[in-house]
């Protein structure tokens, strides 16, 4: 127990609270306190949207079952594209592949048009 106390002692990290730059609590400067905000190194790493966009299309042309003519950013797969699910499936597999991460079934199952994959990429941490 004697142990488990000094670990504890010595694992203790010291505690400040954050610091404003206006110390009145007037309109939003409270909820500046309670913001998630993500670290530089995590900040930076995000793909820019429009260049995700445009992956995406290219991705989604060279796919063999696709009129490459139909394919417009807000297409959704079975509707405008003409794709079956397993088509969607393989569609998902290639992004997967082109942006370099694995995107989890139940997200993937999601994932029914171009705007949707964009968003889900662009929002991605490990997206390449």
């Amino acid at each position: 127990m004697a142990a488990r106390i000094a670990l504890l002692k010595y694992l203790r990290v010291e505690a400040r609270p954050a610091q404003l730059r206006n110390h009145r609590v007037i309109g939003g400067s409270f909820n500046q306190l309670f913001t998630r905000q993500f670290s530089e190194e995590v900040r930076g790493s995000f793909l820019d949207k429009d260049e995700v966009r445009d992956r995406v299309i290219i991705c989604v042309k060279n796919f063999q079952k696709v009129d490459p003519s139909k394919v417009i950013p807000n297409a959704h797969f079975q509707n405008d594209l003409g794709l079956d699910s397993l088509d969607t499936v393989e569609v998902v597999m290639a992004l997967e592949e082109e942006f370099g991460f694995e995107i989890p079934d139940n997200e993937a199952d999601k994932i029914n048009s171009i705007n949707l994959a964009v968003d889900f990429i662009a929002s991605h941490p490990q997206a390449k």
